[in-house]
């Protein structure tokens, strides 16, 4: 088997892998909670069955599959992308650029997992395939761009050795940030709270005063606890998020209907209820050492409680499972104030027209210099106590 060639075919639905092939490489341990459950077979097919990505959607699935004889050593969650939509790494400039050129940057290829800005691996590979299985992905999307003349491929939010090996490729590393909060043993809430300086202890501790004050229960729910009437309820949730924020939710009703059947033991819902009835909701989703927040979303507003849901529960969660960092989604400096430090976030991108490839080199150098400088300036802002106890 070991002087098998390996080979690289295209698939466009889940649904005809075999769950326990994919997992063999997207989690390879067969750990329960899973490394990344958003690369699991099981989210990722939910995305599809529930027409959340597929035809009409902008994300059309073309999974990467790398086999050595019949043996299937490493796949990739891939798509042909229509817009840049839905990916949190933005690329519009690139995309302003190359039609100024007058290019056509539509369709690009892009391995990511839609909707959902959170660093996992991209290359998933058996052990012991990770070298020729991260290869032969890399080799192979910039084959299909080059063959269908196509403006680019991208790999976005891998971590920083695929970044590593992407670059070591040909592609372009790109680095932005986030605001991530690490756990480093806490024993419980107050643990995080005493490590902060006396001024952000006393505001935390206010807004969690008034948060509570809503006139009703917060309650977090995993597993056998969640029921499908908790959908009901957080879909109208997403929906006004949705809303305000880019017009059209992502998700469809059906995903969440999935997650209820096949995902209830990856997920933690933090509802907040009043006589009863749910009124905010946060979702977030269990990794083995991650706690990654989603999506929130609410009925009525309360003074401080997105701030409970996203942040201090997911917190006081992380602490509970002994979990080392809650990821909270992109962008927010007001993440800062409250324990959440600037991380990097890589990514890769290629393109086969050279000049065009050289120009975002320029600027990725450029935008790289200008991210490092705003993370340390960032960092001055941090709500911890310095070395001489202010």
């Amino acid at each position: 088997m070991d002087g098998c060639a390996l080979s690289v075919t295209l698939n466009s639905d889940l649904g005809q892998i075999d769950p326990g092939d994919w997992d063999a490489c997207a989690n390879p341990d067969g750990a329960q909670p899973p490394l990344d459950p958003f690369t699991t077979h099981r989210f990722l097919h939910a995305l599809e069955r529930s027409g959340s990505v597929g035809a009409g959607s902008g994300w059309e699935p073309r999974h990467i599959l790398v086999h050595q004889g019949s043996d299937l050593i490493a796949v990739a969650p891939h798509y042909v992308k229509s817009h840049s939509q839905g990916e949190y790494i933005f690329d519009h400039a690139f995309a302003q650029a190359y039609a100024r050129a007058g290019g056509q940057y539509y369709p690009k290829l892009q391995v990511a997992v839609p909707f959902t800005p959170a660093t996992g691996r991209r290359f998933l590979c058996k052990p012991g395939f990770e070298a020729q299985g991260a290869a032969a992905i890399l080799q192979g999307m910039a084959q299909i761009a080059r063959d269908n003349r196509l403006s680019s491929a991208h790999v976005t939010f891998c971590t920083e050795d695929e970044a590593a090996l992407g670059a070591e490729q040909g592609y372009l590393h790109r680095v932005t940030e986030q605001f991530h909060w690490e756990n480093p043993g806490y024993q419980d809430f107050e643990g995080f709270l005493a490590a902060l300086s006396s001024r952000k202890r006393k505001t935390i501790r206010k807004e969690r005063a008034t948060a509570l004050g809503f006139g009703g229960t917060i309650r977090a729910l995993t597993g056998d606890a969640l029921e499908p009437a908790h959908w009901d309820a957080f879909w109208e949730f997403y929906q006004d998020t949705g809303m305000r924020k880019w017009g059209t939710p992502y998700l469809t009703r059906a995903f969440f209907d999935l997650v209820q059947d096949h995902l209830r033991d990856d997920v933690l819902l933090v509802l907040a209820e009043r006589d009863g009835e749910p009124v905010a909701g946060a979702l977030n989703f269990i990794g083995q050492d991650v706690l990654f927040g989603r999506y929130w979303g609410c009925v009525e507003d309360h003074p401080c409680l997105h701030f409970e849901l996203c942040y201090y529960q997911a917190m006081d969660f992380a602490i509970a499972r002994g979990l080392g960092r809650v990821e909270a989604g992109a962008q927010g400096t007001h993440k800062l104030a409250r324990g959440y430090m600037p991380s990097r976030v890589h990514s890769l991108h290629y393109f086969p027209e050279a000049g065009f490839h050289k120009a975002v080199a320029r600027y990725l150098s450029e935008e790289g210099r200008a991210i490092e400088y705003e993370m340390r300036a960032l960092a001055d802002f941090a709500p911890f106590r310095k070395p001489d106890g202010g």
